[in-house]
């Protein structure tokens, strides 16, 4: 019994927590650094463009997409309104996605370490602690969704489900058997998230190759059951006038929206490309899969008001509706291994990517989405977000208040300020040559500053209606357009009319300017004593 207090106890102890230092750490302090958050060696760069092609497709089928699409209409705006808004969102996300991907893949850094180089060393971790806890806040959402899967392809095997007596409470907006369900598919997805993201690549393949032949087939199911020519090519919006005109813009600030976190720190998963080209296939998958997928949630919601005399924006909820219970377990099925990929690459790892770097000694990507997956999972209440059409679209449209401003920072500063030659030594130095003005790069505070205020009277009046704020909802409509542009320009020219010149420095310092194959410390010690030597000439 003694023993085994005493193994508890040493537990209950922070130095029990420490991370084991590894060889091949790039920092020379374990303080600032893990490996994890090492730039990534050659060996680890297996990503090639067949895995950037399946982790977009196996990401564009997540029942968030599908939703985001049918909410459409169910706020009014009809398939020809809604298809283009989805189209005309992720073009322009594919090309901040490969703006800011190409630095991953060339400095094969991730965004946390990345962000210190324009927001300063200090002032970095306040978009890092953003992005983990809008991370947490998807999980949460895509977990309470697969749970939905979940409910689906038990009650195909078991119908007494749908009668189980609900002890919660009416309000809660889930039930005892909900709540059963999404245990369980918590259960399900914890154990893929302790596979490293060298190799869960290939559960994006293995979905990428399941999933969109299914989804095609609910779409020819719902031509089938409803003909376009009088179904879906006959609806039409129930809008007009400037009410539609701010109804569409919302609409693609909500597509905009989907994937603004991963437009921010894609570098996460570009660090891990075989050379920087592998990932510009994504300008083209990235449209091409999500308005494919947008018009398949456009085409079965359009057939479903035909059918059972409502928007059925929820595809699980049209689910419920078959009576065929194996076609139901299947597609039911197609949906869990949906999420289950959507879950892990755009949540788990981001959140876990973000969390090595607050606390580099005691967490790594493995412990980051252990962590995600307890506090995400449980104390954000997901089925409280996805309660209506207007709740998700508010909160899809409430977070790129803050992503919008952070991906134009990083644009700036990469291409227009330094123009590619940036220090990733300096980068987890606190005291090198991006610590700016005590830690804090004073040119993206006043870029947030510009930026984000404007949005935040509709972000409250999105969140509680009865609040009016007048003409800035309008503003509200395109808050990623208005928050990426305005930081952007703003930040640009603050940096080009007060540079901050220690930062300017003749070329590019990475870690492949020394041998791979030297020792880790020579090679650290020898990017070390360049990145100070460029930091000493840029002050002289």
């Amino acid at each position: 019994m003694s023993t085994a207090l005493e193994k508890a106890s040493a537990y209950a102890r922070p130095s029990a927590w420490v991370l084991e230092p590894e060889p091949s750490t790039f920092a020379p302090n374990s303080r600032w650094s893990n490996k994890d958050m090492d730039p990534v060696p050659p060996k680890g760069r297996t990503w090639s463009t067949f895995n950037y092609i399946a982790y977009w497709i196996s990401d564009a089928t997540n029942v968030a997409a599908w939703e985001l699409a049918s909410s459409m209409l169910a706020t009014g705006l009809s398939w020809r309104q809604a298809l283009p808004a989805i189209a005309l969102g992720h073009i322009i996300i594919s090309v901040v996605m490969v703006l800011n991907g190409t630095v991953g893949a060339r400095l094969h850094v991730g965004f946390p370490v990345l962000n210190r180089s324009s927001f300063g060393f200090w002032f970095s971790y306040f978009s890092v602690i953003s992005r983990v806890v809008l991370a947490m806040f998807w999980y949460g959402i895509q977990t309470y969704t697969g749970s939905e899967c979940v409910y689906q392809m038990l009650k195909a095997i078991w119908p007494s489900l749908a009668r189980m007596h609900n002890g919660l409470a009416p309000g809660a907006n889930i039930t005892t058997s909900g709540m059963m369900c999404y245990f369980l598919y918590w259960l399900i997805q914890f154990p893929l998230m302790l596979v490293s993201p060298q190799k869960i690549r290939w559960l994006f393949v293995f979905k990428a190759f399941v999933v969109p032949p299914a989804w095609l087939a609910i779409m020819i199911w719902a031509f089938v059951k409803v003909p376009s020519n009088t179904g879906l090519f006959e609806q039409h919006s129930a809008l007009s006038g400037s009410t539609m005109s701010y109804a569409w813009l919302s609409a693609l600030n909500s597509a905009l929206g989907l994937y603004s976190t991963l437009a921010v720190n894609i570098p996460d998963f570009t660090r891990y490309a075989k050379n920087e080209r592998a990932q510009y296939v994504q300008l083209l998958i990235i449209p091409v899969a999500f308005t494919l997928v947008g018009f398949i949630g456009i085409a079965v919601t359009s057939a479903g008001i035909n059918l059972y005399g409502e928007v059925i924006w929820d595809p699980l909820q049209l689910i419920d509706r078959w009576d065929n219970r194996a076609a139901a377990f299947f597609a039911s099925f197609t949906f869990v291994l949906a999420t289950l990929g959507t879950n892990i690459s755009a949540n788990s790892l981001s959140a876990a990517n973000d969390m090595t770097v607050l606390f580099p000694r005691y967490i790594n990507i493995r412990r980051g989405q252990i962590i995600c997956a307890i506090l995400g999972g449980w104390a954000l209440c997901p089925w409280e977000i996805l309660a209506s059409a207007q709740g998700f679209l508010a909160f899809m449209n409430g977070y790129t208040v803050f992503l919008g401003p952070f991906a134009g920072i990083m644009v700036a500063d990469y291409w227009i300020v330094h123009k590619g030659k940036v220090d990733v030594p300096a980068m987890y130095r606190p005291h090198g040559r991006y610590r700016y003005t005590g830690g804090f790069n004073w040119r993206a505070v006043i870029a947030i500053l510009v930026s984000v205020p404007p949005n935040l009277p509709g972000l409250i009046s999105s969140i509680n209606t009865k609040i009016y704020v007048g003409g800035a909802m309008k503003i509200y409509d395109f808050a990623w357009l208005f928050g990426f542009f305005v930081a952007l320009v703003v930040y640009s020219t603050l940096s080009l009319l007060f540079p901050a010149k220690e930062t300017f420095i003749s070329e590019a310092i990475t870690s492949d300017d020394v041998d791979s194959d030297a020792p880790a410390s020579d090679k650290s010690s020898t990017l070390e004593k360049r990145s100070v030597d460029e930091e000493v000439q840029a002050v002289v």
